[in-house]
């Protein structure tokens, strides 16, 4: 059974999923934007026999504290200050890193900084090499780096906060529509049309500038501490394309590399099949340190 729990992490209620026996292999789950933990709702018990699985909300998402933009600094240094925080309050000391999205420039920021607890990769549409960040997605945003203060550039950017922006990020690149529930986006949706949500996803729109400067020590990183990988990647994204996943094998040695032909969210059209990639990748890799 999952277990739905918060932790206070330097006052801030952090919400998590949590499910599986801690003396197991730990899978450390971060979520992408606009959603929450609610993304692992179906993998998390999927996977909880042979494994401790948990699931932060990031502040400003899901059911995690929500403070406002005077009272927070949204950024992704913050975020990963705060998920870091979160690790060390819930004791946990070894984990395989799920990074999805805006999960990504969250966990890698951890894992450079203490490589030693980190098991293992699993990698679901979420950048670190600038391949894969096509204009034609990105180019509304790029304008709102540019151009902070304007008012046809905060709204260019804010698109991508109102529900057609939404429910298009679930849609769009899956055959079978559906296998996506309606109930995805909008829940989603519900959390971001919350009072004073808007100026924080636009705060994070603007600070994703400084993630690519970082794609270069991500990458040492990986060239460094090796930790074997697992890509699963939906090829039909527009927003973290194709592209993106492939030079993940230049920098990692041991690399399970799968594209799936679906869209941003894999797991609600390809769920099993990541489960159970997952699992095999798991017991290959990581297990057997337990046995």
């Amino acid at each position: 059974m999952t277990q739905h729990r918060t932790v206070s992490v330097n006052g801030l209620d952090i919400f998590y999923r949590e499910a599986g026996n801690p003396q197991n292999p730990a899978i450390l789950l971060l979520h992408g934007f606009p959603t929450s933990s609610f993304m692992f709702r179906n993998l998390i018990p999927a996977l909880a026999e042979k494994y401790h699985l948990v699931a932060p909300d990031f502040p400003g998402f899901g059911q995690s504290s929500m403070p406002g933009v005077e009272e927070y600094t949204y950024t992704f240094d913050q975020l990963s200050e705060t998920i870091d925080g979160f690790i060390d309050a819930i004791g946990l000391e070894k984990y395989t890193l799920y990074v999805m999205d805006y999960g990504a420039p969250v966990g890698y920021r951890i894992a450079s900084r203490r490589p030693e607890k980190v098991e293992g990769l699993i990698v679901q549409n979420g950048n670190a090499y600038k391949q894969g960040m096509e204009d034609n997605f990105w180019a509304p945003i790029k304008t709102y780096w540019a151009n902070r203060n304007d008012a046809a550039a905060i709204e260019g950017a804010a698109v991508m906060v109102r529900p057609e922006s939404t429910r298009w990020q679930y849609q769009d690149g899956v055959k079978d529509l559906t296998l996506v529930s309606p109930d995805t986006w909008t829940h989603d949706q519900a959390l971001l049309d919350r009072p004073g949500n808007r100026d924080i996803q636009l705060a994070l729109f603007y600070d994703y500038q400084n993630n690519p400067p970082l794609y270069p020590q991500w990458q040492e990183y990986f060239r460094t501490y090796q930790p074997p990988a697992l890509v699963v990647w939906g090829k039909n994204d527009q927003i973290f394309v194709e592209a993106g996943a492939h030079p993940y094998k230049r920098d990692l040695k041991n690399v399970d590399f799968h594209l799936l032909d679906t869209g941003h969210f894999a797991l609600e059209t390809h769920g099993a099949e990541i489960a159970s990639l997952i699992d095999r990748f798991l017991t290959r890799e990581v297990a057997p340190k337990y046995n």
